[in-house]
């Protein structure tokens, strides 16, 4: 697990107050930026969306503005300096929360402030690029059947021939890639089924081949995607050249989510579950404990539903240097009803 910069005490002891002037000093500079002239800027500096005009009911309530942030053919461009911040909020209950504004946030980055907030939409509709990582080793063969089947209707769900994407990469010793990139979906179905269970297993050997080699460069150039790896397994590394960390630093740098299914079924949780839950939790993913073989398909299900219900933040970091070290990050809801879940922070990009 990558140790993050630890935060000060003093900003724990000052944090509420710390975190509301924060975030009214980004909601200000992007009311400013949002009143000045036009003229003279060029496009990259023109005035961001003003989340803060919008008007928002309450939670659970669609707003019937809210047909441009769910748009699939929306399109949202990034600067080179810009992070894109992607999270999901959900009560103590575990439902997602919708209908959020900007000034309903307190964001850190690197300990600041970001300089400028340039967007920030709810429920977006960016297109999916989803990379299936199953693990094929000998010991999950019992319950090997009930993972491809899992897997396969969750691409049958999920993908939308026009702008998704996914892929399907098994492992046992090494990884290996039986469907590339494609919107086929029986071309997926056909390389899950081509999987076949045997040998020892190197999850984070497989974690870090699909990000590095197939998740890395996907977006570059172009627009924003939200890229995610579904990983069924139940965490038993026994062959990885590869530290869970740099595994996870991977994912990081690929802007990646790893959303985890264990297949440990066992009451007892081991070493196996705790790596699964480490690798979700860095990159503002989710671990998911189905009770058999046969529910594992309601653990996609959960998957596929946040996968569509999430927020979409862009800002300017204070004090950015391209190429620089690990940046954290801190998001809050000022609400403390509600959780916020992302990543921990990002490398930035050259």
């Amino acid at each position: 697990m990558i140790k993050q910069p630890p935060v000060p005490a003093a900003l724990y002891r000052r944090r509420p107050l710390f975190l509301c002037a924060a975030l009214i000093a980004v909601a200000a500079t992007t009311a400013a930026a949002a009143q000045q002239p036009a003229s003279g800027n060029p496009p990259a500096q023109q005035a961001p969306a003003q989340p803060a005009q919008q008007t928002t009911p309450a939670p659970g309530q669609q707003p019937a503005d809210q047909q441009p942030d769910q748009a699939p053919d929306t399109v949202f461009r990034i600067g080179a300096n810009e992070v894109n911040l992607i999270f999901t909020v959900t009560d103590k209950h575990g439902h997602y929360v919708p209908n959020l504004k900007l000034q309903d946030f307190a964001l850190l980055d690197d300990g600041k402030a970001p300089e400028r907030v340039t967007s920030f939409h709810q429920q977006i509709n960016l297109p999916l690029r989803v990379g299936i990582v199953i693990d094929a080793s000998t010991s999950i063969r019992t319950r090997f059947e009930f993972e491809q089947q899992a897997a396969i209707e969750f691409l049958l769900q999920v993908l939308k021939a026009r702008s998704d994407r996914a892929f399907v990469m098994g492992f046992d010793v090494t990884p290996s890639v039986t469907a590339d990139w494609t919107n086929d979906v029986d071309k997926l179905e056909s390389g899950v089924h081509r999987l076949r269970p045997g040998g020892g297993t190197a999850l984070f050997d497989a974690v870090y081949t699909a990000c590095r080699d197939k998740l890395l460069d996907t977006a570059r150039g172009q627009e924003p995607v939200r890229k995610a790896i579904i990983l069924i397994s139940d965490g038993d590394d026994n062959q990885s050249r590869v530290r869970p960390d740099e595994a996870i630093k991977e994912c990081q740098r690929a802007e990646t989510i790893i959303y985890t299914i264990d297949t440990n079924w066992t009451p007892s949780r081991g070493k196996g579950d705790k790596a699964l839950a480490e690798m979700s939790e860095a990159t503002g993913g989710l671990i998911l404990f189905p009770p058999s073989a046969e529910e594992m398909s309601n653990s996609f299900k959960d998957i596929e539903q946040e996968l569509r219900s999430q927020y979409a933040l862009t800002y300017i970091p204070a004090d950015f240097k391209p190429g620089g070290p690990f940046r954290p990050i801190y998001l809050y809801c000022n609400d403390r009803r509600y959780q916020v879940r992302a990543k921990k922070g990002y490398f930035p990009k050259q």
